[in-house]
């Protein structure tokens, strides 16, 4: 408890310092801005080693090939959405696009020029979404889609979006998904954080052309069962939280 105090202040502050010291950024090149955002990045992941034990882990580096990526990733934790970050060259985060409104993260997030989807929109904005991606992409850049669109706790159940399937169709780049068990660690809507090795896998590509419904049960399949062995590996270590109650 006392570790998890120290940290969560020790992040926001550091956070806070960022944006505020950072502000001027805002103004100049896009590649300023994403330095700084991957230097936050690291100095939280650095606090976190530090303050609470929690080390990091990450596998199958051989697995990311050059060039733009659509990459798809399992999604337990806030934690995923800056430590993944620093992993790319040059990402490009799908966000929801009330986000951008927020002073200063959104302001941000408009420099880094990440896609936004203004889900209430419905087709209209999944199409844009594939538009701006195409964009990325064509610059180089990795898209990184969490496919179920929200954190879920470990065992929750899979609820996958069609968002990640527009995106593999129109963008006809690979696909590399990604397990994590960041949630046992850096549990969702929780005040506590946890010791011992959140460790992120990037698994084998799924090259284009797949079949619709090919490309969604071995993607599925792939994060599915990669999250879970990663999951066992770290209870069987004794590592983490307590288990989460499963939603719906």
């Amino acid at each position: 408890m006392i570790r998890s105090v120290i940290f969560n202040l020790a992040f926001y502050v550091t956070t806070a310092l960022f944006v505020i010291v950072g502000s001027p950024l805002l103004f100049g090149p896009r590649s300023w801005a994403m330095a700084g955002l991957k230097a936050h990045a690291i100095t939280c992941l650095t606090l976190q080693r530090l303050i609470v034990g929690t080390d990091v882990e990450i596998r199958g580096r051989s697995n990311l090939p050059d060039g733009p990526l659509l990459i798809a990733a399992k999604h337990q934790s806030a934690w995923d959405t800056f430590a993944l970050i620093p992993l790319f060259s040059d990402p490009a985060l799908i966000m929801k696009a009330e986000l951008r409104h927020i002073p200063f993260y959104g302001w941000f997030s408009r420099k880094f020029e990440m896609i936004f989807v203004a889900r209430s929109s419905g087709p209209s904005a999944l199409r844009k979404m594939v538009r701006d991606a195409r964009e990325c992409a064509t610059a180089g850049r990795q898209i990184i889609i969490f496919p179920e669109g929200t954190r879920r706790a470990p065992d929750d159940e899979p609820d996958y979006k069609p968002g990640v399937l527009l995106l593999y169709e129109g963008l006809d780049i690979p696909c590399v998904p990604v397990a994590l068990n960041s949630g046992l660690f850096w549990p969702r809507r929780k005040f506590m954080r946890y010791p011992g090795t959140i460790v992120v896998e990037f698994l084998d590509p799924l090259q284009p052309g797949l079949p619709r419904n090919e490309f969604k049960e071995q993607l599925e399949k792939a994060i599915e069962q990669g999250t879970a062995a990663l999951v066992e590996e770290a209870r069987g270590r004794g590592e983490g939280g307590p288990p989460q109650a499963r939603t719906k």
